[in-house]
């Protein structure tokens, strides 16, 4: 959760803190997902803002709780409170009402996380395995302290423990923890934000916390540690797991504003080791910030999801005009592999499309350095899906450096335009490009953004990318590298050609494009 001070040295119009009153609504609030701009699958508020994602949890049932930083009475941050939604599918969500309040005028409710109690290890939930925990950060006017309420009908209203605080300080900048369960005991991952370093503490029972260890100073620093993560995450191609422990950084990223960094590596119950001293970063754009694992997944899967924003701008982008602001990325399936001479890598690729995808579009089982067009401007949704995979790329020495596939969305009636693309040869870099896009201007909104990857020695290659009216995802190369971007343009893309260039005689190029199904239709 950021500090909002911070962002007055950008020149952001800073959310005045407003006391919870009986303007809150205890119902829930409606939306309307009409506006041009308002994405159809990656979830956003119903109105005013949004950050963070918190308390993220799958409970028995199959519905997927995701709780985040809210603003229930106006279009920037302050005032924060957790909102709710429920899903069944990570797609389709239902707008729950507002879980968490502020306990009193002068304090809000920061980032965190949610466990389910099963086994009763709090004491609050005799007679049942379904009670529900939430930890989070109380952001009182002179410190930073860590609070925790219970719930006990399955994590939709919440109590606040007498016992507030659980962790006390005096400190500012103390904030988000994230809990787990490791074997016998909770643990949790917290910032001492502007001390670089992620504290482990460990509990019997979530309101009893011992200090353990701290991760301190590691990878990009950044001005502050925010939204620290620590989950077990599968390996690909075994049986095997590694723990991931996953950073973010405002301000200070590379490109400027919020970023993730990630550490695969070890943890013994109090201790986390990296793998090596290698500063990883979860996405080569710029909106992708504060990603946060789900609880309660099935033993092997590990599914985040993340705040599609940047704090250099989120507080001034023009979906103000349809009364809300921020979406959260797509919902992804994580897991580690390891890459040709980078090692360990973090692969987030979506989670099960299938109750998106409408039908297919268009396809090209021969796009050898030819073309395909796509008009989508009849689906109604203004949201479309597509895949390219490329083979035959053996030879990677005599690929020439102008070979190529690139792909452009565009609007025919304003010329505006969202692209990118691959070269096969040289240092394989890829680019993505949003500055063609007139909806929006901002000096910290980078309009160009760029990775290089290492081609596959089986000569192998695939993009897969998904457009949702004002965000674009992309993931690179069976998701070992991926991009999140928003993107705002004055008149609704609609058209979308895909094109290869150069490729050598003998490869193959095969794509398709899908129409993507609005969830709130």
């Amino acid at each position: 959760m950021k500090t909002y001070r911070a962002l007055a040295t950008v020149g952001v119009l800073i959310g005045t803190v407003v006391s919870q009153s009986s303007t809150v609504s205890t119902d829930v609030i409606s939306g309307d997902y009409s506006g041009p701009l308002r994405p159809q699958v990656h979830f956003s508020p119903p109105q005013f803002f949004m950050n963070d994602p918190n308390g993220c949890f799958l409970d028995a049932n199959g519905t997927w709780h995701l709780y985040y930083q809210y603003n229930p009475l106006g279009i920037v941050a302050g005032n924060q409170h957790w909102g709710h939604t429920t899903s069944k599918d990570l797609y389709h969500w239902t707008n729950q009402p507002i879980a968490i309040f502020p306990p009193d005028n002068t304090s809000q409710v920061f980032s965190g996380s949610a466990v389910v109690d099963a086994n009763n290890t709090s004491g609050f939930f005799p007679n049942q395995t379904n009670g529900v925990v939430a930890m989070y950060t109380l952001n009182t006017p002179t410190k930073q302290i860590q609070g925790l309420s219970y719930s006990r009908d399955g994590g939709y209203t919440f109590t606040a423990y007498e016992g507030n605080p659980v962790i006390d300080s005096t400190s500012t900048q103390f904030r988000d923890p994230k809990v787990i369960w490791y074997e016998d005991h909770w643990v949790m991952v917290i910032a001492f934000s502007q001390d670089f370093a992620i504290g482990i503490y460990t509990s019997p029972d979530l309101k009893t916390w011992t200090h353990a260890s701290n991760f301190s100073h590691h990878g990009l620093l950044g001005l502050q540690y925010e939204c620290p993560n620590l989950v077990e995450i599968p390996v690909n191609g075994t049986d095997e797991t590694m723990y991931l422990l996953t950073i973010s950084i405002n301000p200070g990223a590379p490109l400027g504003g919020s970023i993730t960094e990630y550490f695969p590596g070890y943890f013994n119950g109090t201790h986390f080791t990296p793998v090596d001293n290698a500063a990883r970063i979860a996405d080569f754009a710029k909106d992708n910030y504060a990603g946060q694992f789900f609880y309660g997944v099935p033993s092997g899967e590990a599914v985040s999801i993340a705040w599609a924003s940047n704090w250099q701008y989120t507080q001034v982008a023009p979906t103000a005009s349809e009364g809300w602001r921020s979406a959260m990325s797509l919902p992804c399936r994580n897991f580690l592999t390891n890459v040709t001479r980078l090692g360990w890598d973090l692969v987030s690729e979506p989670y099960n499309l299938s109750p998106i995808l409408g039908p297919q579009l268009a396809s090209h089982d021969a796009l050898l350095n030819t073309s395909l067009a796509v008009d989508y401007s009849n689906v109604s949704s203004n949201a479309i899906y597509f895949e390219a995979n490329v083979t035959g790329l053996l030879h990677i020495s005599s690929i020439p450096t102008t070979s190529f596939l690139n792909f452009t969305f565009s609007s025919p009636t304003s010329g505006e335009s969202l692209s990118g693309g691959y070269q096969f040869g040289a240092d394989n870099p890829f680019f993505l490009d949003r500055g063609k896009t007139n909806g929006f201007d901002n000096p910290y909104f980078t309009d160009k953004f760029s990775v290089s990857q290492i081609l596959d020695p089986s000569g192998t290659w695939s993009i897969s990318g998904l457009i949702d009216r004002s965000i674009f995802e992309v993931f690179l190369d069976r998701a070992t590298f991926s991009g999140t971007t928003t993107f705002f343009p004055a008149e609704p893309l609609s058209h979308f050609t895909i094109a290869t260039g150069d490729v050598p005689q003998g490869a193959a190029v095969k794509a398709v494009v899908y129409a993507v199904e609005s969830v709130w239709a």
